[in-house]
């Protein structure tokens, strides 16, 4: 209980706090691609329930529907302020509209894609699948990008049997300071 009042208030801060640069991003967004601001991507949360996870758009419209690792030249999708969004990590910032609604929490394993099948099978095996998806994570403080399947459902089982509220606060700091150093965001 004491997690979800946290998201909740944390999540209000932050939009409240942030509500111009936002609105300014979204314009940017608008003026330099074609299609909507808002990517909506299918993700799988916690017991498998499938939910729409905003994201500030990067790719262009006609971008396959895979992880991004899984583009053969995820390059040639990007827009042009689409890499600035994704290193510094502000593409995630609609999430927090996901955390409103219940579908994630600040800190947990991140959700996978809808076809990320292998990701799924492996955290179902381990009741991962138990977990409220996060917008950071053991993962993304220990490698994001860089890491393989099997990586990161370790990282997700570790935070699965340590959590608490002093770990999730640990993990936030940790992920400030790696958005800031830009350390393993590769796409």
């Amino acid at each position: 209980m004491i997690k979800r009042i946290f998201d909740i208030l944390l999540a209000i801060s932050l939009i409240a706090i942030g509500i111009l640069p936002l609105v300014a991003i979204g314009l940017v967004i608008k003026c330099s691609s074609k299609g909507p601001i808002i990517h909506w991507s299918k993700r799988n949360g916690r017991d498998n329930k499938i939910f729409l996870m905003p994201k500030f758009r990067t790719m262009s419209i006609d971008t396959p529907d895979v992880a991004t690792h899984l583009l053969s030249d995820s390059d040639k999708y990007i827009g042009k302020v689409g890499n600035i969004l994704r290193k510094t990590s502000i593409d995630e910032l609609p999430q927090l509209i996901s955390i409103l609604y219940g579908n994630m929490s600040f800190v947990g394993p991140r959700p996978a894609l809808h076809n990320q099948y292998d990701l799924i099978e492996l955290r179902n095996k381990y009741n991962i699948n138990k977990l409220m998806p996060g917008i950071t994570g053991l993962a993304q403080i220990n490698g994001r990008d860089e890491l393989d399947i099997p990586s990161k459902v370790q990282y997700d089982l570790e935070y699965m049997q340590k959590q608490s509220f002093f770990f999730d606060i640990k993990i936030l700091l940790f992920t400030v300071l790696k958005i800031l150093k830009r350390t393993n965001i590769t796409h």
